[in-house]
């Protein structure tokens, strides 16, 4: 293995880490992680259908239905008839929907910033560095 792929290996890695870290602070919410993430995709990804939210998550759209019915009961998701497809549905987030998943983010980003808070200036500099290494290659 060369050093570039032994340094893409060394990211995955601790990107993975890092995120089973922090979905640990999206327990304190009470939903399950499939929903969260479904969630997740309507909130930052705009209005689906439900095949369209299935294949986004990688499930089978029955499974997806039991999804967003448990999304919807909790009041996160609306349903609308699909103004293209009068047979269809476009799902959508609720303004309780957003608001819950802006705190579990809220919830998260405080969890990573007590973190980072304990790193010298040096480790800090070095990390802000790197974020915008990062995004240029998104």
């Amino acid at each position: 293995m060369d050093e570039i792929e032994t340094l893409a290996g060394e990211l995955n890695s601790v990107a993975i880490h890092l995120v089973r870290r922090l979905r640990r602070e999206d327990e304190s919410l009470g939903i399950t992680p499939a929903r969260l993430s479904a969630l997740s995709v309507l909130v930052f990804g705009g209005p689906h259908s439900i095949s369209r939210l299935a294949e986004a998550e990688q499930v089978a759209p029955p499974t997806m239905s039991k999804i967003v019915s448990a999304l919807e009961q909790a009041g996160l998701v609306g349903r609308q008839p699909d103004p293209s497809d009068g047979r269809a549905v476009v799902l959508s987030v609720t303004r309780e929907g957003r608001a819950f998943m802006e705190r579990g983010r809220r919830q998260r980003v405080e969890r990573l910033a007590s973190e980072l808070a304990n790193l010298p200036d040096p480790d800090l500099a070095a990390l802000r560095k790197a974020v915008g290494i990062l995004r240029s290659i998104e």
